[in-house]
């Protein structure tokens, strides 16, 4: 720990410089309004540290995540959803018996209170699930009072465990009733993700056989989704938590922001971008357009704002890919253009140079459009898998003994003070 100085209207000052475990030091300013009388000026705050996390880790540059020390390629591929939940929930991961003992507490709390299946009804038939989850994930807080008290941790807990549960049964009645489908009811018979597959595509008319390649896909898009540090969504659950907001309006915020296309819904883009491009034939004449900077034409799906290396999701994914499509005999011509496109980009040196690589949104919209989820479900699935992580840093952040009720400060360039005319004399 060393000392930064600052020189402002003609004095000097020291700040103390913060270490983390890994990653940059940070200026401590804490005090610099006290005693310079002036804020920092920071839009969007990236370059500003809000909080202090032991969740997750981010080198964009090297191309690294970490959820609690582990990198997520090796939990991708070794481990499974339930798993990762419980480690950024708890900080390690599970012995045997742990991991059965909460995968059953969670299949426990997977049913939503009948009155809340009432409330889909409310919606119009064509409305989008995100707006449905929107409601019904913030009416929660109505149908549960029994788990509120956000400084009891027993309440914590169980509220977390609730939420993560429900998730899948709120999302996937929210597609149901979009193509007007009975809703399934969940069997807790089945892995997280094998129940929200069969909730999601079975009928009751028939018994539903979940595929496990499918399943085993599902769940690498749920670990790679799970947490990314304080991204838009994160950061809009912790302030709205800052507030002693209930869990389930904090996680209601999140998804709100969610929704929007520059967070949660690049991969619906990158989807329309190869649909646009049609056929393999077609891509090099996008790839012309793409470099042309006259051309308004991107390509989505490449590149990353944190990620200025591969992403380190990606090349889970690329494997998934594959095993889905091989699995599931798919011939669609949208496809091939993914799979040609992501080799020309990886061996263009025009991508190489800019260091466009392939993102976690290139691939899972290609796998989620595959396996049969419609566009609109896609950032609802982002939101299910992404709920441990704003459960795990909401929990985090009440515990936090330095935690503050959010309070950004501004540049102000409006109009100073001036007297009011009476409406007579303007």
């Amino acid at each position: 720990m060393g000392n930064a100085k600052l020189s402002a209207g003609g004095k000097d000052f020291d700040y103390s410089v913060l270490s983390g475990s890994v990653g940059p030091d940070v200026i401590d300013i804490r005090k610099l309004y006290g005693q310079t009388g002036m804020f920092t000026f920071d839009p969007g705050f990236t370059s500003t540290a809000a909080c202090e996390s032991a969740l997750t880790y981010i080198d964009g540059d090297e191309g690294i995540l970490l959820h609690r020390g582990y990198p997520i390629g090796q939990l991708a591929e070794q481990s499974s959803f339930m798993e990762v939940c419980y480690l950024l929930l708890n900080g390690e991961l599970p012995s045997p018996g742990e991991l059965k003992s909460f995968s059953t507490t969670i299949s426990r709390h997977t049913m939503l209170h009948e009155q809340l299946m009432q409330f889909y009804r409310g919606f119009r038939r064509d409305a989008h699930p995100m707006s449905i989850m929107c409601g019904v994930v913030g009416a929660l807080s109505a149908f549960y009072h029994d788990s509120t008290d956000i400084s009891d941790p027993t309440h914590r807990k169980i509220s977390s465990h609730r939420l993560i549960a429900k998730m899948p049964t709120i999302a996937a009645a929210a597609y149901k009733y979009s193509i007007g489908q009975p809703f399934v009811y969940p069997d807790n018979s089945l892995s997280y993700t094998g129940n929200f597959l069969r909730m999601t595509f079975g009928v009751p008319a028939e018994p539903y056989i979940v595929n496990p390649v499918i399943e085993r896909a599902m769940d690498r898009i749920f670990i790679l989704h799970a947490d990314h540090e304080q991204n838009a969504s994160t950061s809009t659950v912790r302030l709205a938590g800052s507030s002693g907001a209930n869990p389930f309006a904090c996680i209601a915020a999140g998804i709100a922001c969610l929704w929007g296309p520059a967070h949660g819904g690049a991969n619906e883009a990158a989807l329309n971008m190869l649909r646009e491009i049609g056929t393999p034939d077609r891509i090099p004449h996008y790839i012309e357009r793409a470099k042309d900077k006259n051309d308004p034409f991107r390509l989505m799906g490449f590149g990353h704002r944190v990620y200025k290396n591969y992403d380190p999701r990606a090349t889970v994914m690329q494997q998934t890919v594959r095993e889905v499509f091989n699995e599931l005999k798919v011939t669609d011509p949208v496809f091939e253009v993914a799979i040609q496109l992501e080799e020309m980009a990886l061996n263009d040196p025009y991508f190489i140079e800019k260091k466009l690589f392939p993102n976690v949104d290139f691939y899972s919209g290609v796998i989620l459009s595959a396996i049969g989820f419609p566009t609109t479900m896609f950032t609802v699935l982002f939101a299910l898998a992404r709920t441990v992580g704003w459960v795990a840093q909401w929990n985090e952040m009440i515990s936090d003994p330095n935690q503050k009720i959010g309070r950004p400060r501004q540049l102000y360039t409006g109009p100073t003070e001036r007297d009011y005319l009476p409406l007579d004399k303007r």
